[in-house]
């Protein structure tokens, strides 16, 4: 008798929130034994499960993050070789060897719920390479294809993103991990500076990305490259109407209009650019740009900018104003 027999949704549910590692889940369980308790509590606290027999209040989003966390706990005890990165929604694993695309990445959403959202992703990536400045896409990652994913625990079918996997590059969440205390403003102005062409490349498409964000802006520190990832939150073009979802840990970061039945504008991904950029540099912040920053942030949207090109050029001359003519400059160590 395992110690998933007889448990119930409510009881898995509490187990895996309570879960530390997977030793919590799993303890010295080996092999078949392991993967059949994978089974037991991902059946349990499916987010399609039946929540006839649930007494927690909301349990659908409780069963959706146990879910989650369960999810990640399995992957991370089989080996954190195969998993190269944890989203917001989704899990990124390297693609097995039969599966023929070089450097390729497998993203899936981790709740079945989400699916929607990884179809975004496909679509808007599809658009902007057919639609966009082709001088424009080294700022976006590369769609190898898509996928159908069978989860072995439930069967349910899920639709998957294979990526190309960016080398040598890193997320400005982990690069504010590295210096805490900040980064000198003109270390931040190479970053700005192409997360503004991003901006400006998806918007002549019809395009907003919809979360420009610490997690999503990667960085290539040696040669100064950027990249705008994860499009599962676009609106406009392929995927027209309102902001699908937010980022919930970056909920305090987004213009105070944001309500249900939002549809961002062009100046929405320059607000949100904005945000991101202050939080990398180190306090007090030059003056002349906290005043460029709060000019991209007001709280009226109608009086943000929303031309990324244009406010580039702006960019291009407040700094060449402070510091001179631009020059290459080593990004600090990491």
């Amino acid at each position: 008798m395992t110690a998933t027999t007889g448990m119930s949704r409510d009881e898995a549910i509490s187990l895996i929130e309570a879960a530390t590692s997977p030793a919590s889940l799993f303890g010295r369980l080996t092999g078949a034994d392991a993967q059949r308790e994978y089974h037991r509590l991902a059946r349990l606290v499916h987010p399609d499960a039946s929540l006839a027999h649930a007494s927690s209040a909301d349990p659908s989003k409780r069963a959706a993050g146990a879910f989650a966390k369960l999810s990640a706990l399995w992957q991370q005890r089989e080996g954190s070789s195969a998993l190269a990165a944890v989203g917001d929604i989704a899990n990124l694993t390297r693609l097995p060897a039969q599966i023929r695309v070089p450097g390729g990445l497998l993203k899936l959403a981790r709740d079945p719920a989400d699916g929607d959202l990884i179809g975004r992703e496909a679509a808007a990536l599809r658009w902007l390479a057919s639609e966009g400045d082709k001088e424009y896409l080294p700022y976006v990652p590369v769609l190898a294809g898509t996928r159908r994913y069978v989860d072995p625990a439930t069967g349910i079918t899920r639709r998957a993103n294979v990526l190309e996997e960016l080398t040598g590059f890193v997320g400005l969440d982990a690069i504010k991990q590295s210096f805490p205390g900040g980064l000198d403003p003109h270390d931040v102005a190479w970053i700005w500076r192409r997360v503004l062409v991003a901006i400006g490349f998806a918007r002549g498409t019809g395009l907003v990305h919809g979360a420009v964000l610490p997690p999503h802006v990667m960085i290539d520190t040696a040669r100064h490259g950027v990249v705008l990832i994860d499009w599962c939150y676009s609106t406009g073009g392929p995927n027209p109407g309102t902001l699908p979802a937010v980022v919930a840990r970056y909920r305090d970061w987004y213009p105070p209009e944001l309500a249900a039945g939002y549809a961002p504008g062009p100046d929405f991904d320059i607000y949100l650019a904005t945000k991101t950029m202050l939080a990398l540099i180190a306090a007090p912040v030059p003056r002349p740009l906290a005043a460029f920053a709060a000019g991209c942030t007001l709280a009226s949207p109608a009086r943000r900018p929303r031309d990324a090109w244009h406010l580039l050029r702006e960019f291009d001359d407040l700094i060449e104003r402070l510091w001179g003519p631009r020059k290459f400059r080593p990004f600090p160590e990491i």
